[in-house]
């Protein structure tokens, strides 16, 4: 039969039944065919448990046949045969050991030597060796060689894509095939355009892996493709394509939009660990996304019982970082409570702390569950867990004790003892925006006439720094910065840069809105200087009335 017409009839047949009975009317076929025949038993038999009706197919007469004709004529198989049907037996989930995979395995190997097999030929070989062997398969690292002879410009998309992947588990320390590596992101650059979902998600975890942070012009092209595809990556790919613009520092705008329109409306019958890997993207790039942010507390509410611990804090730290409350905050905290009930000693030491932190952040309060926090067998189980009581998490520690004291006054529970107490809460550096510091000083200069008059990050004995310190009398005079006498007020200056806000918001951070409260609490006098309020002056003059009417309100009087 021509060989057209067998795959169009076959293609036609929807069960493995009629495709058997297909296959004994024909009284001759290729190799091709024959394999062509177990390619189509897959598509049709198998989905993701597996296959559906082993006996029906695994017990037929003609796939037995077809089966022994390919175990003992495999020498004489052509590569195309050969290869799809080790493709088709090993997603039949046959016996890897079986001499029948032995024997195909064996003369694919063999042909490999001999350098008999093309490029399509070595990445079917490719593809079922790491489904067979895994990682570790030695042969790998042969196939990418004979790969590295060939013309990257005359494959299709498919092969390039195996080439990635074989890549990614080949290469070890060091540049090697860092020179293969380079022409085919140069080569898939050309082609981003026609990749469907499913590669372009494989290409970029292969980039992830392969660290190839300077294939900018690709990384950006990609994440600019996958755009259009968010509606169509599974949630496996979906968390690949997340990773890649988490670990390149990418963020595009249109991406962020299309993940608002998809993530709401799917959000029951997206994995949790999907959504988990869209609250990390948008908590990592500061992206304060309300309908992603409401969509994920009611998919929490509704199913967190079956969310695995990791999950649950992916869920959750977010709204605290962010400072962000849905609004159905009482109902999420109070599902999140009967979790913590159910489930506390199941969550890794360093992850629980994390998360009960960031509830405190958005002033909810787990005063059940601190008693447990502070006690000596926590704190060991926290020592004992890498990188042990590092700086953050003993900064956490100290904000749950603080937050505790000055927010929870009914709290009885055992203290935190000073040992695990850190000095000054762990800022990071991009947090202070030195610029903008260094003009809100200028212009209090010009205010206040002399430098005496103010001091900036200011250590204070309750753990913060304070970016400016103004010190008053009892009358209102305001004090040099070094006098210790005679203060009756404390004016705290938050300058608040960029990097203290969400992502193109006025949305205070978690960790900032909490200094700000607790200073306050502590007895000092606020004042907030968000940059969206002093971006615009131009000078030091209208710096200078700005800080008048921010500070001092009503009118000020220097001490001198």
């Amino acid at each position: 039969m021509d060989e057209q017409l067998f795959f169009k009839k076959l293609n036609s047949l929807c069960t493995s039944k009629e495709i058997f009975d297909f296959l004994s009317s024909l009284e001759a076929m290729s190799d091709t065919m024959a394999s062509g025949a177990l390619q189509r038993i897959t598509e049709v038999e198998v989905d993701d448990n597996g296959l559906k009706n082993p006996e029906g197919v695994l017990e037929n007469e003609v796939f037995r046949a077809l089966c022994f004709q390919f175990e003992y004529e495999s020498s004489k198989l052509s590569n195309t045969g050969l290869l799809n049907a080790l493709q088709a037996l090993i997603k039949l989930r046959i016996d890897p050991q079986s001499t029948l995979m032995a024997s195909l395995l064996s003369e694919g190997k063999e042909r490999l030597g001999k350098g008999q097999l093309t490029v399509k030929n070595l990445c079917a070989l490719g593809e079922s060796l790491l489904e067979l062997e895994g990682p570790s398969c030695a042969t790998l690292e042969q196939i990418v060689n004979h790969m590295q002879e060939k013309d990257i410009e005359k494959w299709s998309p498919r092969e390039m894509v195996m080439v990635y992947k074989m890549l990614q588990v080949t290469v070890r320390e060091g540049e090697q095939y860092q020179d293969l590596l380079n022409r085919l992101n140069s080569v898939v650059l050309n082609i981003v355009s026609q990749l469907s979902p499913k590669f372009t998600s494989i290409i970029l975890n292969s980039l992830v892996v392969l660290h190839q942070t300077q294939a900018v012009p690709l990384i950006t092209a990609l994440c600019k493709h996958s755009v259009k595809h968010i509606p169509y990556f599974t949630g496996d790919e979906l968390v690949n394509v997340l990773e890649a613009f988490l670990y390149f520092g990418h963020r595009e705008e249109i991406f962020t939009e299309a993940l608002e329109t998809h993530v709401p409306k799917s959000i029951f019958t997206l994995h949790p660990q999907t959504v988990s890997k869209v609250m990390q993207y948008c908590c990592q790039k500061m992206i304060l996304s309300k309908p992603i942010f409401d969509a994920a507390a009611e998919s929490f509410i509704s199913d967190a019982d079956r969310f695995s611990t990791d999950q649950i804090a992916g869920y959750i730290i977010p709204f605290g970082t962010l400072n962000y409350l849905p609004p159905s905050a009482s109902s999420l905290f109070r599902k999140l409570e009967t979790v913590l009930h159910t489930r506390f000693s199941h969550f890794q030491p360093r992850t629980l702390l994390k998360l009960l932190h960031s509830c405190v952040l958005v002033q909810r309060y787990p005063v059940n569950f601190l008693p447990k926090i502070f006690s000596p067998y926590f704190l060991q189980r926290l020592q004992a867990q890498p990188p042990g009581l590092d700086r953050i998490v003993t900064s956490q520690l100290t904000q749950l004790f603080l937050t505790v004291t000055l927010e929870c006054p009914f709290y009885e529970g055992p203290k935190l003892l000073p040992k695990y107490q850190v000095k000054a809460f762990l800022m990071p550096p991009s947090s202070l925006d030195v610029h903008l510091l260094k003009r809100v000083k200028t212009g209090l200069l010009y205010l206040l006439k002399k430098r005496i008059y103010f001091a900036s990050e200011v250590s204070t004995p309750y753990f913060y720094t304070v970016d400016i310190e103004i010190k008053l009398d009892e009358e209102g005079f305001v004090l040099p910065a070094a006098q210790c006498e005679e203060v009756h007020r404390r004016v705290a200056l938050c300058v608040d840069g960029q990097n203290r806000f969400c992502i193109n918001s006025h949305n205070l951070l978690g960790e900032e809105a909490i200094k700000q409260r607790h200073l306050q609490l502590l007895g000092y006098e606020v004042v907030q200087i968000p940059f969206f309020e002093i971006e615009s002056l131009q000078n030091c003059r209208k710096m200078a009335e700005y800080l008048h009417k921010k500070v001092f309100p009503h009118t000020y009087r220097l001490g001198c």
